[in-house]
C-alpha cells in the first residue's frame, strides 16, 4: 500500500510518498503556501504547486499516480487560506480526538488529483467566542500542522510528560502536551517571520549577511548571546536590534557575530511570551522538547537554561530529515486510528 502525505505551511509545501510504514519511497517539496493564497486573493498557486510537488514524489518513487491509495493532508491547507477551511477542534485534544474528525474529501475542485484526500484539522485553546474581550485574546491561539506533529512524537519517542514542544520555524510554537497525552493548546509568537522581514526589508539586513562562507551555523558567543538578552530586557526589542547597525559601521565585527546577535535578542523577546503559561493554565514545570535547526534551538536552549532557569530536561529535534518524519510518523498514525490503515 502507498499513500502520499502532504504538509502544507505558510511559505513551503512538501510531498511524501509512502508505504504503510513509513519508509520514504519519494518525496518533493515546493516553495509554495497560503502566503500565495493571500497574496493572488485565490487558491490556484497553492493547487498548482502542490500537484507539482505531488507527481514529483511519485516519480521519484518510482510509481504511477494510480498506485497511490489516498492522500493524508495537514497544516495551513485546512485554513481560509487554504483548499478546504475546516474548523479547529477545541483544545484539549488527544490523539483519539483528531483522528475521529479528520475529513474525507474526493473532489479535483478542491484538490487537483483524482485521489481521496483525507484532511486532518487543527486546534485551538478554549474561549468563548460570545463573551471573550478584546483584552482576554491574549490568551488566544490556534495550530495548523502542528498537532500531526505531537502526533509523530507521541507515536515515535519516549517523552517525560508533561511536556512542551517548542517548534521553531516561521513562528515560535509552544505546545503544551498533558500526561494524558492530549495537546493542551499553544501559545504562539511570529518570531521567524521578523527574523525573515529583518532580513529582508531593513538596512540590519545588510550587517547580518553572510559575507564569506564562515560556518555560522556552529558559531555560538555566551557573552553575546547574554547581552543580547540583557539589551532586550532593559531597552526593549527594536533598540536592541538596532546595534548590529553600529557593530556594522562603527566597529570592527564579523556578519556571523552581528546575525547571532540579532537571533539572540528575537530569542529573548520570545522569552517573554512563557509568562503567559500560567495564566493559560497551561504546566510550567514540564519537560521541553524544541524542533528546528540545530542552531536555532542551541540559542534558546540556552535562554531558557541561563536566563529563564529551565532545569527540567530538554531535548531537541534537530536534523532535516527527522523533523520531516513526524508529519509522516504522525499522519499515518492518526490514519491508523481513524481505522484508515490495518
Amino acid at each position: 500500500m502507498y499513500i502520499a502525505t502532504i504538509d502544507c505551511g505558510t511559505t513551503n509545501s512538501r510531498v511524501y510518498i509512502v508505504n504503510e510504514h513509513g519508509e520514504v519511497l519519494g518525496k518533493a517539496s515546493k516553495k509554495v503556501g497560503v502566503k500565495d493564497t493571500a497574496a493572488t486573493g485565490n487558491s490556484e498557486t497553492l493547487k498548482n504547486g502542490l500537484k507539482e510537488a505531488y507527481y514529483a514524489a511519485v516519480a521519484q518513487a518510482e510509481l504511477e499516480s494510480e498506485d497511490i491509495q489516498f492522500i493524508i493532508s495537514s497544516g495551513m491547507i485546512t485554513s481560509e487560506l487554504g483548499l478546504k477551511e475546516l474548523p479547529h477542534l477545541w483544545a484539549p485534544a488527544g490523539m483519539q480526538d483528531l483522528a475521529d474528525n479528520i475529513t474525507k474529501v474526493h473532489d479535483t475542485s478542491v484538490f487537483p488529483i483524482d485521489k481521496p484526500v483525507y484532511f486532518v484539522r487543527g486546534i485551538k485553546n478554549m474561549y468563548s467566542p460570545e463573551t471573550t474581550t478584546k483584552t482576554e485574546a491574549q490568551y488566544l491561539d490556534f495550530m495548523r500542522g502542528e498537532e500531526t506533529q505531537v502526533a509523530g512524537i507521541l507515536s515515535s519517542y519516549s517523552l517525560s510528560l508533561p511536556t512542551t514542544v517548542i517548534v521553531l520555524s516561521s513562528h515560535m510554537k509552544c505546545i503544551p502536551v498533558t500526561v494524558e497525552e492530549k495537546i493542551a493548546g499553544s501559545l504562539t509568537t511570529v518570531s521567524g517571520q521578523v527574523y525573515e522581514a529583518i532580513l529582508k526589508e531593513t538596512f540590519i539586513g545588510k550587517s547580518i549577511r553572510a559575507q564569506d562562507d564562515f560556518a555560522d551555523k556552529t558559531y555560538f558567543d555566551n557573552e553575546l548571546v547574554n547581552f543580547a538578552y540583557e539589551i532586550t530586557q532593559s531597552a526593549g526589542f527594536l533598540r536592541a536590534l538596532l546595534l548590529p547597525r553600529f557593530y556594522d559601521t562603527l566597529l570592527s565585527t564579523k556578519w556571523y557575530e552581528r546575525k547571532l546577535f540579532v537571533e539572540a535578542v528575537i530569542a529573548a523577546e520570545d522569552s517573554k511570551a512563557l509568562s503567559q503559561f500560567s495564566e493559560m493554565g497551561f504546566p510550567t514545570n514540564s519537560s521541553y522538547l524544541f524542533i528546528g535547526s540545530e542552531h536555532r534551538c542551541n540559542i534558546y536552549e540556552y535562554l531558557f537554561r541561563e536566563k529563564l532557569g529551565i532545569e527540567t530536561d530538554i531535548k531537541k529535534i534537530t536534523t532535516e530529515d527527522e523533523i520531516g518524519s513526524l508529519s509522516i510518523k504522525g499522519a499515518l498514525f492518526l490514519a491508523r486510528k481513524a481505522g484508515l490503515l490495518a
